[in-house]
């Protein structure tokens, strides 16, 4: 089993191996992107992307001279044609320098990518919603290496998958991001905060009134206020805990971490961290945690102290046991 990591700079590479991981992924935007198309969006992401080609085939280079692989994310859901043909020869740019696989969601980039670039590998992205065994196969018989599992399919769901279609490796979210609605049929983008920030996180402001224009019953306003009380720590939970970390730099949030030892028996291939734009030091931190718990699982720990490893190293049981946080509250703590 893999960890694969984020990066958004280069120089990150070194340190996120070093912490253990085995795979990295970037985003790119070339100058002439920009130029041709009037835009950032290469994927599905305008920020936390290399700046260039030479420094994408830099990464390629480092993530080889230390024993890992290198991904590129071309995930939105649709491209253009125009686009199309731009990204094919980025794919192809890409596989020259070494590169080795893309990250896709768009079925026709996919179609296109093989056809054109038959030996640079395919991974298809979360956003592309893949949910069950037919759809891998589907995508299987479509050229892709690799299928990066939604959030929210379960641990049933991900061994029925893994086990009817042994011939594809699967890849599943372990640490960061939450996506508050499904990401595979979200047309918003992730904007910088101070940009405005992804639409799912705005802090809306209700007044409720009667149907009939009447006061409502305290009872039910309350009930409503308390709804969206709930509602806004859901939210706080599923993106970072407000990005807090413990008191040596681990960070809250999303995580998965307790399944790890389940996801090994499964034959999971890759856990993969999100979260291209958070600091260099959350991403290490992030890789360290993750490692720690796998190395507990690869070496012979049962299902109970690998979920006692990951809830030890924050410390901070609350959390887990609000459930709030949990990719697959299946294993939540108790």
């Amino acid at each position: 089993m893999e960890i694969t990591s984020p990066i958004s700079h280069v120089d990150e590479i070194e340190h996120l191996v070093a912490a253990g991981a085995n795979e990295i992924y970037c985003g790119v935007v070339p100058s002439n992107w920009v130029v041709q198309f009037n835009t950032g969006a290469v994927n599905r992401r305008y920020f936390s992307n290399l700046q260039s080609l030479s420094e994408l085939e830099k990464a390629v280079t480092i993530a080889h001279g230390l024993g890992a692989q290198l991904f590129l994310v071309l995930n939105a859901q649709h491209y253009g044609t125009a686009q199309l043909d731009a990204l094919v020869n980025l794919g192809n740019s890409f596989h020259e320098m070494g590169g080795d696989a893309v990250i896709v969601a768009d079925l026709t980039l996919i179609v296109a990518l093989r056809e054109q670039v038959p030996d640079l590998g395919i991974h298809v992205s979360s956003v592309a919603s893949c949910r069950n065994s037919a759809a891998v196969s589907f995508y299987r018989d479509l050229g892709a290496r690799r299928v990066i599992l939604p959030r929210d399919v379960t641990l049933d769901e991900i061994e029925v998958i893994a086990k009817g279609v042994p011939d594809v490796e699967i890849e599943v979210f372990i640490l960061n991001d939450g996506c508050v609605f499904e990401e595979g049929v979200c047309h918003s983008i992730h904007l910088p905060k101070k940009l405005g920030g992804p639409i799912c996180v705005d802090s809306y402001q209700f007044e409720y009134v009667g149907a009939t224009g009447k006061t409502m019953p305290h009872k039910t306003v309350r009930r409503l206020l308390d709804n969206d009380e709930d509602y806004k720590r859901w939210l706080w939970y599923r993106f970072g805990c407000g990005f807090s970390t413990t008191e040596e730099g681990y960070p809250y949030g999303p995580c998965g971490l307790c399944a790890i030892h389940r996801l090994r028996q499964a034959g999971i291939a890759s856990i993969k961290i999100a979260g291209r734009e958070g600091a260099t030091e959350r991403k290490i931190k992030s890789v360290e945690m993750v490692r720690q718990v796998l190395d507990t699982a690869q070496q012979g720990g049962d299902a109970m102290s690998v979920a006692y490893t990951a809830v030890d190293i924050r410390k901070t049981l609350a959390h887990c046991k609000s459930g709030y946080m949990c990719y697959y509250p299946e294993v939540r703590w108790e």
